[in-house]
């Protein structure tokens, strides 16, 4: 039975989902491993939401711990299908002010020691990923910002580092020639296995600061910090409650089939224990 249609994951400074009814708690085992936490399943707005803790509550697991697999795995067993996906980044560009949302549609790559595929063992599979954010979703949440009065814009692209050390000047410096928007640790491999998962996938990149190249980042406290992620948490829980309003029964999109045409191996040559271990995502096409 479906206990969920939407899945948040909540990242520095949002461990809880504010205005949720009928709460409980929930632990996932899955084929790949435990999540970061226990699934909180509830209702917000009317609909069936399950809220993940990326990094645990009590901010326990550096970026480059997290079960990526196991976390978007326990999404799908819980019957999720869209995934809003909020996260703390640091801005590359004077627009992106502390306390501004950017809702990136690109990403670009500068993780190093990650698996980021349900795939392997036995089974081959490319998925699309040109467009690596859900269109659909991306509109939804942008026009919840523009509702709740929460500066957020449509479009960028987010710099994924391996962490849990911030840049130097001259990776910062680097990537701003580039014309990336925002840098993060976390949210390329939500997107690539929500897309391997066929689940929807967005990102709410919350600004908390300028990342090291700004003159003024080292006069930067960490009360003030502490300060900005308080205020972001807040604005995150604003839109993320009016995006799950917004948000139509039934997807139009094309996420829902993003493995159609991914699947390379031949199907009498997938190992059975492959095929049963990944029977949740395959079941359909194998």
């Amino acid at each position: 039975m479906q206990q969920a249609d939407i899945g948040i994951i909540g990242g520095s400074g949002l461990y809880h989902m504010p205005g949720f009814s009928e709460v409980r708690e929930v632990r996932q085992q899955t084929p790949f491993g435990d999540p970061s936490d226990a699934y909180i399943l509830g209702t917000l707005e009317g609909r069936k939401v399950a809220f993940l803790a990326r990094h645990a509550r009590g901010h326990k697991l550096l970026p480059s711990e997290l079960n990526f697999r196991a976390n978007i795995y326990g999404f799908k067993q819980l019957g999720v299908e869209r995934i809003v996906s909020v996260s703390a980044v640091g801005s590359l560009k004077e627009e992106h002010k502390p306390l501004d949302f950017v809702i990136p549609d690109q990403f670009f790559d500068r993780t190093r020691h990650r698996v980021d595929t349900f795939f392997g063992g036995g089974i081959v599979a490319h998925i699309g990923f040109g467009d690596p954010i859900c269109a659909d979703l991306a509109k939804i949440v942008s026009e919840s910002c523009k509702r709740e009065g929460v500066g957020g814009k449509l479009g960028g692209t987010y710099v994924c580092m391996e962490g849990p050390h911030f840049s130097t000047k001259a990776e910062s410096n680097v990537y701003r020639s580039w014309g990336a928007d925002v840098i993060g640790m976390t949210n390329l491999q939500e997107a690539k296995l929500a897309r391997e998962a066929e689940i929807c996938y967005v990102t709410i990149a919350m600004v908390t600061d300028y990342d090291c190249w700004h003159p003024e980042h080292d006069h930067v406290t960490v009360a003030q910090i502490i300060e900005v992620l308080t205020k972001n948490a807040e604005n995150a829980a604003k839109v993320v409650k009016a995006t799950v309003a917004a948000m139509p029964k039934e997807r139009s999109c094309k996420c829902g089939s993003a493995l159609a045409h991914a699947i390379l191996t031949d199907r009498t040559q997938i190992p059975p224990a492959t095929k049963e271990k990944l029977k949740l995502i395959l079941g359909k096409y194998v």
